[in-house]
């Protein structure tokens, strides 16, 4: 982030990001009217948000039913020295993987895949230890969710 960063932001914005973070498509003429500002002044700190990059994005949260009649797992994925960025590349290239982190402990990454059945989570997993660099995978099927504080 350039100067301003998260930690700079002032209450407005954390307002701002707040209401976004209920409803990202909520409209600016809304969003002005519940911070008691201007249109103009909501779009001006939604531009400077978006460009110092304490807003990254705006997308689509699934709610349970969307999810239902879909496979999700967790991939654990251990790469060959200096392999990362190629494996990287093509791992972005899987629309099936929602979510890529680097990890410390036994694996180098670890993904979360979620697709809708099991010979497709099949070939996935056969894709993605046929990447060159991949060493090892070890994949655990999401049985069910406890505890979820990222949903309504």
């Amino acid at each position: 982030m350039n100067d301003s960063s998260s930690s700079s932001l002032d209450s407005t914005d954390r307002q701002l990001i707040a209401a976004l973070q209920l409803n990202a498509r909520e409209s600016v003429a809304t969003l002005a009217r519940q911070l008691g500002i201007a249109r103009t002044t909501v779009t001006s700190r939604l531009a400077r948000l978006e460009r110092n990059g304490a807003i990254a994005g705006y997308g689509v949260r699934l709610g349970r039913r969307a999810l239902e009649g879909s496979l999700q797992a967790y991939v654990g994925i251990t790469v060959q020295p200096r392999s990362g960025k190629e494996v990287l590349r093509r791992l972005d290239a899987m629309a099936a993987v929602q979510q890529l982190c680097a990890v410390s402990g036994e694996f180098d990454y670890v993904a979360w895949l979620r697709c809708e059945s099991p010979e497709r989570l099949d070939e996935l997993l056969d894709a993605i230890g046929n990447i060159e660099g991949v060493e090892k995978t070890t994949t655990s099927i999401i049985l069910s969710t406890k505890i979820d504080r990222g949903r309504d």
